[in-house]
């Protein structure tokens, strides 16, 4: 008989706490909503608390509790995973009450939130770019906050995923110019590019060889006035992959070009004598 009693209870518990909800809800009065909604937040009960907050927010507008009001209003909907609104809620918040205990706490809030909005590399990266933003300003405001390992692993991490976009972009250039000989100079110019910016890069190793790959195809397949200069250039993309890279992963097709590029510049001097 126990466990068909426990079940009742809590059945009626349940059925309870929803006919307060729905009462509570309905009601003009705004203190049962806060105390209600505050209630349900300490329970992690985020999506009715939501509800709640929601309703009695504009209500506190100026008062003691509203900056409370507003912390826990914009916390509901980053506890749900809704991202795009506990966003915009912290931003409200943080202008709302600069001087607030919680607003550090917000600020990183909100920089995660955008960070949790970050798409896969390959798509459109606009709240990649606001989560940046809004990381490195934390970083920059509160060197010494608790949330400053987590704010500077999260930055990281998005900055390898622009890195990455920039090298798939390049990389792309290079596919391209395979089979129109012209693309390869903005292979080139890109790979230039993404080396000067991202000196620190996981891919900057592979900057460097599609630069070469780049530069290579295009000597190989210009006019013949051009050819010396362009196997020159290619030589110090050559040079300059080696220096930094003597162990490089692309060993072979380093080598492979290495040999290429010799052939063609001691060709291209014995036609000067």
């Amino acid at each position: 008989m126990r466990p068909f009693f426990t079940t009742t209870v809590v059945f009626f518990l349940v059925l309870t706490s929803c006919s307060e909800y729905q009462k509570v809800l309905k009601n003009t009065e705004v203190k049962p909503k806060y105390d209600l909604a505050e209630k349900f937040y300490k329970e992690g009960d985020f999506k009715r608390a939501t509800r709640l907050f929601e309703q009695i927010a504009p209500k506190y507008v100026g008062k003691p509790q509203g900056e409370r009001v507003m912390f826990f209003f914009a916390d509901s909907y980053f506890q749900q995973g809704d991202y795009y609104l506990s966003g915009y809620q912290f931003e409200r918040f943080i202008k709302s009450y600069p001087k607030s205990e919680k607003v550090q706490q917000a600020i990183f809030l909100e920089a995660k939130s955008y960070y949790q909005l970050s798409p896969k590399y390959s798509l459109d990266q606009t709240d990649t770019d606001k989560a940046l933003n809004k990381l490195q300003n934390f970083i920059n405001t509160y060197p010494d906050s608790e949330y400053f390992d987590e704010a500077n692993t999260m930055a990281q991490e998005l900055t390898q995923k622009k890195q990455k976009k920039a090298i798939e972009i390049a990389k792309q250039f290079d596919k391209l110019g395979e089979f129109n000989y012209p693309v390869l100079v903005s292979s080139i110019a890109a790979l230039n590019n993404f080396i000067s910016d991202n000196p620190g890069s996981i891919y900057r190793e592979d900057a460097y060889y599609y630069r070469l790959k780049s530069a290579v195809f295009l000597a190989e397949n210009s006019f013949e006035t051009r050819q010396k200069e362009r196997f020159e250039e290619a030589k110090t993309y050559y040079d300059a992959l080696m220096k930094s890279y003597p162990d490089t992963k692309y060993g072979k097709k380093v080598e492979n070009f290495k040999k290429r590029i010799e052939q063609e510049l001691t060709e291209a001097k014995a036609l000067s004598k």
